[in-house]
């Protein structure tokens, strides 16, 4: 066993041996390798040794080469500030001699500024009094104007009030025109045509030049534009209210208690504003018209105020107020007001006659008794519910049927004494007492009966010489003529609108027969004149309210309605009766 551990711990040796050798070698090689490296390195410092010598000597050249050049760059810059310092010298001599010529020509200037400042100040003094007197000329003519203005004013009312009184006694029918203002749907809407073409319909060719005047341009493509005017007793602009509307129809009411009859008329196209003039704005959801803003009411509204507030500036129970309402559709008569069984409002065909007087009458028309605007108004806004309507592209909400609203004022007066005896204040107080005792209010109602009669020979002696008077204010709001083009209606609109367009004809008819004083004139070619033939034939004072539009695309409607407007005006129906007939009285 010992001798095998000897030749282990002896190959254990001889491998550490080989392996020190080995590593001995390798160390060796390695210094080889570095001073190898070493005499490189030792080549290359020599080397830059001889070039940083070299680089010195090139520094030093190059610093001597610097100062000399240092120098010379000096000496040039001395040479060139002597040169500068010269031309200053220079300069300054010429900027001094410059500054002598200078201060001597603004001496010179100032002088002739100076003098050509006083003779300016001069001249304004001079324009200054000529301003003060043209001012005072100025302050004279404007004197001037206003004086002929005034002057111009006074003349135009008494020509005004000459020219209804030529109208009065003539019977002219008076004819105002009012201009609506250019609406959303003026747009061509619902029509396809380009937009160049759309542009010149939503043109405006009809002008209000006066309050008497309108002005029409009319022009076609091609052609030079012609203006033409036409005259009527008054014309609104699209910008004149409701209000400067009635200012002037209010008068023609007072005529209603001095014993005439009155009818005022809308007419003209479609669209054109007829019903909003009459009624005022409509409530969409029912089609009445609305009486919450009092500035937009129409004619008829304050119509009815009027008239009951110059009714209450008279003898209390002396006078009272029933109201009718019709439409004119499809030439037949419908009676808003009547009622069914339950006591609801439904249109009632009824049809109009001649009387034996001549006179034109609705056999059971539906006559309501109303004390006051309230009433009316709400009566009037039941029957506009069953007014038919249509839609079509020129209007949204166009009324197919004529409107007939007629107020019927009955008066009680003295049969000695009438025409006066509502201004007679005494005798209106008598009179006044005699009436509340033989006209109670039962007769009012339409149901008088036997116990209502005078209880005593001396009342039944004053009923005896009392009168009833009746006058009546037809309000009128027709239908608007149509273009079927333009329109666009098919169907029962189209028979609507050809109902509507021959009701027109004949009413223009009836006033062209008027006009020739033909022997027969045409009432019963519709039941529209037939209706108002009373009101046409010179029974009434009867204003027609023209309403066109301003649009281009309207011009062919507009210009049939203003001839309409000026051919009616020239109608003389003689003078207008004042209604002083007795009427079989209703207590008897």
């Amino acid at each position: 066993m010992r001798p095998r551990s000897g030749l282990d711990l002896g190959s254990v040796w001889a491998q550490r041996v080989r392996q020190l050798e080995q590593r001995l070698r390798t160390k060796e090689e390695r210094i080889v390798v570095l001073e190898t490296e070493n005499a490189a390195l030792h080549l290359k410092l020599a080397e830059y040794q001889g070039l940083a010598g070299r680089s010195t000597n090139e520094v030093l050249q190059l610093y001597s080469a610097h100062g000399q050049q240092q120098k010379l760059q000096r000496s040039s810059v001395v040479t060139q500030l002597h040169g500068a310092i010269k031309r200053l010298k220079q300069d300054l001599k010429s900027l001094r001699s410059f500054a002598l010529e200078l201060s001597k020509d603004f001496q010179r200037q100032s002088k002739t500024y100076l003098y050509q400042v006083l003779t300016a100040v001069q001249r304004i003094q001079l324009q200054n009094e000529a301003m003060q007197m043209f001012q005072i000329k100025a302050f004279d003519l404007e004197q001037s104007l206003l004086e002929v203005t005034e002057r111009y004013e006074k003349e135009k009312q008494k020509r005004r009030a000459l020219h209804n009184s030529l109208v009065e006694l003539r019977g002219n029918i008076r004819v105002h025109c009012r201009i609506r203002p250019l609406l959303p749907f003026d747009t061509a809407a619902g029509h396809s045509i380009s937009q160049d073409r759309q542009r010149s319909f939503s043109e405006k060719v009809a002008y209000a030049a006066d309050d008497e005047t309108v002005l029409v341009k009319c022009s076609r493509p091609g052609h030079a534009s012609i203006n033409k005017t036409f005259q009527f007793e008054r014309v609104y602009n699209a910008l004149e209210s409701q209000d400067t509307v009635f200012a002037d129809v209010a008068p023609l009411l007072t005529s209603l208690l001095d014993g005439y009859n009155v009818c005022i008329m809308a007419y003209g196209q479609t669209g054109s504003g007829k019903t909003y003039t009459m009624l005022g704005p409509r409530l969409e959801e029912n089609f009445a018209f609305s009486i919450e803003d009092e500035s937009e009411l129409g004619i008829i509204p304050r119509a009815t105020q009027e008239v009951f507030r110059l009714i209450s500036e008279k003898p209390p129970g002396s006078y009272w107020v029933e109201v009718s309402a019709v439409e004119v559709y499809n030439n037949e008569i419908f009676d808003l007001l009547a009622k069914d069984s339950c006591g609801k409002v439904f249109g009632v065909k009824r049809d109009v006659v001649t009387t034996r007087e001549g006179k034109s009458d609705v056999p059971l028309l539906t006559h309501e008794t109303v004390e006051n605007a309230s009433e009316f108004l709400h009566l009037v806004n039941k029957g506009l519910q069953l007014r038919v309507r249509h839609p079509t592209l020129v209007h949204a909400h166009s009324s197919r049927s004529h409107l007939v609203v007629t107020l019927t004022i009955t008066m009680i007066v003295s049969g000695d004494n009438f025409g006066t005896s509502w201004e007679d204040e005494q005798t209106s107080q008598r009179l006044n007492k005699e009436v509340s005792c033989t006209f109670p209010q039962k007769m009012r109602d339409n149901k008088s009966t036997s116990s209502s009669r005078a209880s005593s020979p001396a009342q039944l002696e004053a009923a005896e010489k009392l009168k009833q008077v009746k006058t009546r204010l037809q309000l009128v709001d027709l239908a608007g003529s149509e273009c079927v083009g333009m329109s666009g209606v098919t169907g029962a609109a189209l028979r609507e609108t050809s109902f509507i367009n021959r009701s027109l004809s004949a009413l223009a008819d009836v006033l062209g027969a008027i006009a020739e004083q033909r022997s027969h004139v045409p009432y019963r070619n519709s039941k529209l004149t037939h209706l108002l033939q009373d009101s046409i034939g010179g029974d009434a004072k009867l204003l027609v309210m023209l309403c066109i539009s301003p649009d281009q695309k309207y011009l062919t409607e507009s210009m049939q309605s203003l001839g309409f407007g000026a051919r009616a005006r020239q109608v003389q129906r003689g003078q207008v009766k004042k209604k002083n007939f007795p009427v079989q009285s209703k207590a008897k």
